[in-house]
């Protein structure tokens, strides 16, 4: 009896190994998970795209005529639609996630989206962080102020003055670099009301938002104050990591659709002119 528990008790931390081990070569699905997260990290962003049948885009959804909700609540805008061709041509499904702006760039870098769709300015500190499509449109900035308004009538005049914009925009940083101070909004219906009750200066954005602020707003007591003549060049902000291949047909398929006429048919729909040439 004593010699079989002696013999038990020695023969257990065997026993034991082998249990362990034999745990751990049960687990067949491990190298398959890694071997697959391999493989899509090594896989360009556009096959990732067509593998999974739809495309990410990244958009506010409250900048009209860019990216807005109609009276129907439909998402459309220039942006908008301009996404729906690009997937379509694709042959994927588009799937648009909206936020505020200060949140979509950093959800670019973070894989959150696969592209952002909503008047990104190419500046050079922007593309050195990102890879930019070609340009897909153009515009020029514009001081809005109220009608009443005579102390700034140039670039110049900003400096000192208090403006509003989405941190982190365009809009903000040209603000700046003219010395006026920026409050950060969420959105531009924050803006015009902050404009017309008199709590800011001015404020800053694409020419065609002011014209299209006015078509809807007819009695709205703003006008443009003076006009950034740098035009602006518009494109598709990508990662920069694993995303050469999609760049390439991004690039080919706004060619194609400037080249059909269905870029400048898009503009003068929702902006009333053509902006996708320069």
């Amino acid at each position: 009896m004593m010699l079989n528990r002696r013999a038990f008790q020695l023969a257990l931390p065997a026993m034991l190994l082998a249990a362990v081990m034999g745990l751990s070569g049960c687990s067949k699905d491990e190298p398959v998970d890694q071997k697959n997260a391999a493989t899509e990290a090594n896989q360009d962003l556009l096959e990732q795209i067509r593998a999974k049948g739809k495309i990410v885009i990244a958009t506010e959804g409250t900048w009209s005529p860019w990216t807005f909700h109609d009276e129907s609540g439909k998402l459309t805008g220039y942006d908008i639609e301009v996404g729906r061709l690009i997937a379509k041509k694709l042959g994927v499904e588009p799937q648009f996630v909206e936020g505020k702006w200060d949140g979509l760039l950093a959800g670019i870098s973070a894989g959150r989206y696969d592209i952002m769709i909503n008047g990104v300015d190419m500046t050079p500190e922007r593309e050195k962080a990102y890879r930019f499509t070609d340009p897909y449109a153009y515009n020029r900035t514009v001081v809005m102020v109220s009608e009443k308004n005579t102390d700034i009538q140039s670039m110049q005049d900003l400096k000192g003055k208090l403006t509003a914009n989405t941190i982190s925009s365009t809009y903000a940083e040209i603000a700046e670099k003219y010395g006026a101070k920026v409050d950060g909004v969420d959105d531009l219906n924050q803006t015009f009301e902050l404009l017309l009750s008199g709590r800011i200066d001015a404020t800053l954005n694409a020419e065609v938002v002011y014209y299209d602020y006015k078509k809807a707003h007819p009695q709205a007591a703003v006008k443009i104050a003076c006009v950034d003549e740098t035009i602006n060049s518009v494109g598709i902000p990508l990662k920069k990591e694993g995303t050469e291949k999609l760049q390439a047909e991004l690039n080919k398929i706004l060619a194609d659709l400037r080249q059909s006429g269905e870029l400048t048919k898009l503009s003068i729909q929702f902006f009333g002119t053509d902006i996708s040439k320069k």
